[in-house]
């Protein structure tokens, strides 16, 4: 029985000594492969107006291929659109990001989602940072060097150029800013300091017509090239950026009007997580309060999300774009200054952006 138990004692290390091969070279190779990092990503948005931010933000939060780390509002009341994105973040416990307001810019648009954003949550549920911070000290009175840091807090919350500049220091060629409204806050930050803005791995942004203009809304005929929203309020915004040296991919109408239908909006609205909750809220809010869109929302700025995700479903060609004083965008000939998609895969966007929203797991 000694002899047994000394054979089976050696056995057992041999044993170990001969599979050790396979499993360091198995450890070595899994060490080897390439880990997949997400793309750094920022968000500069209108959202409020149309309903299609609300689902851009969502498919941004659902995409395991992007880590957002800032929200800058763009247009108009860019204080009202900050806190309709405090809100949305604090409904689904994302309380880690940065957000900040651009500049207010005249309007006279619809904020069609208003009251979603007008209501101001107690701190236990959702309010930004910087009064959750100044409430949290126990002290009375509260001491001074507390109110310079809410001064201070309160300052970045209103400065959405210094948050995409820092952010852009902070992480140099690393960050894909994705451009969903009116680009006031781009023109701003490539004024005031152009070097840094030149560090961004590229822009994507939804905007311009090329070959076609906005769909017929009764009909869906297809018009010919007009001056996009986005763009309209700002040419100079756009004539910035192509000239700054960053590498600028542009979904424009011709690849953005995508309708969701019924179906795919009723399995998003039935799903019942904290995020379609929230887009279920904004869209009928949307819809009660404009009179110029069918109940179908068209999702022109996922796609410019999903450009970022998945470049396959919308692939851009070089191209030379012109941008007249009104906004409108017109090829020409000569080198390169952006990348632009002029057909998307629609069935195959459609299938992505509801399998990513619908998803429970958290990215």
């Amino acid at each position: 029985m000694k002899t047994a138990r000394v054979l089976v004692g050696l056995a057992v290390p041999v044993l170990l000594y001969l599979l050790a091969p396979l499993t360091y070279g198995q450890q070595a190779q899994a060490a080897s492969q390439p880990v997949a990092q997400p793309d750094l990503v920022l968000l500069d948005t209108d959202i409020g107006d149309d309903i299609d931010d609300a689902f851009a933000l969502a498919l941004v939060l659902r995409s395991p291929e992007l880590k957002l780390i800032g929200i800058t509002t763009t247009f108009g009341d860019t204080e009202l659109r900050m806190r309709l994105v405090d809100r949305y973040l604090k409904a689904v416990s994302r309380n880690d990001l940065d957000v900040a307001a651009g500049d207010p810019t005249a309007h006279d648009n619809v904020f069609t989602q208003a009251a979603y954003a007008r209501q101001r949550i107690l701190p236990s549920v959702g309010i930004d940072q910087c009064m959750a911070d100044l409430l949290s000290v126990s002290q009375a009175p509260v001491p001074q060097r507390e109110k310079d840091r809410y001064d201070a807090c309160e300052k970045n919350r209103h400065d959405a150029v210094g948050l995409i500049l820092r952010k852009i220091r902070e992480n140099p060629r690393q960050i894909t800013l994705i451009a969903i409204g009116p680009l006031f806050n781009i023109q701003a930050a490539i004024e005031r300091d152009p070097a840094t803005f030149r560090k961004l791995k590229r822009v994507v942004l939804m905007g311009g017509g090329i070959y076609r203009g906005y769909d017929d809304v009764k009909t869906g005929e297809h018009r010919p090239p007009q001056a996009e929203w986005n763009i309209n309020r700002d040419p100079a915004g756009l004539k910035a950026l192509l000239a700054v040296g960053v590498p600028v991919f542009v979904m424009p109408l011709d690849s953005t009007q995508v309708h969701l239908e019924a179906r795919e909006r009723e399995a998003i609205f039935s799903h019942g997580s904290p995020l379609t909750d929230q887009l279920t809220l904004l869209y009928h809010q949307w819809l009660a309060n404009n009179e110029w869109h069918s109940a179908g929302p068209t999702l022109f700025d996922p796609v410019a999300v999903a450009y970022a995700v998945q470049p396959e479903l919308c692939p851009a060609n070089p191209m030379r774009i012109e941008v007249d004083e009104k906004g409108l965008t017109r090829p020409v000939e000569g080198e390169a200054n952006a990348q632009v998609c002029l057909e998307v895969d629609e069935k195959g966007f459609l299938k992505m952006h509801e399998d990513r929203i619908t998803t429970d797991s958290e990215r």
